[in-house]
């Protein structure tokens, strides 16, 4: 069975490493769904990179949670908090936008 104090505190013991990859990989991934929208790629392949997408940022925001539990309010858990946040209304919101880019072909079209 999981104990979330073990894993909250192997987030804090951790921190510098999680935070090293999750930056980039929030990054990276979210700008990935946008190229893909923009792309027109199919919904199958958005899908699985907003997936990872969505999976990178509600992992940082438990890391984070896990230091808001511990009392430290500083400004990079804000900074991390508000990047987490982003990338997953922008994750979400390429899905809705490509729906509609899907069902009205002409929406994009600039006159």
């Amino acid at each position: 069975m999981l104990d979330f104090h073990t894993l909250a505190e192997f987030s804090r013991v951790n921190c510098v490493g999680i935070c090293a990859f999750l930056v980039p990989a929030n990054l990276i991934a979210t700008l990935l769904t946008i190229i893909l929208m923009a792309l027109r790629r199919p919904i199958s392949q958005l899908q699985l990179v907003v997936g990872i997408a969505i999976i990178f940022a509600v992992v940082m925001v438990l890391h984070v949670y896990s230091w808001f539990v511990v009392g430290v309010v500083l400004a990079p858990t804000y900074i991390l908090l508000s990047l987490a946040i982003t990338c997953l209304v922008v994750n979400i919101a390429v899905l809705i936008f490509h729906k509609r880019l899907v069902h009205y072909p002409g929406f994009s079209k600039t006159y």
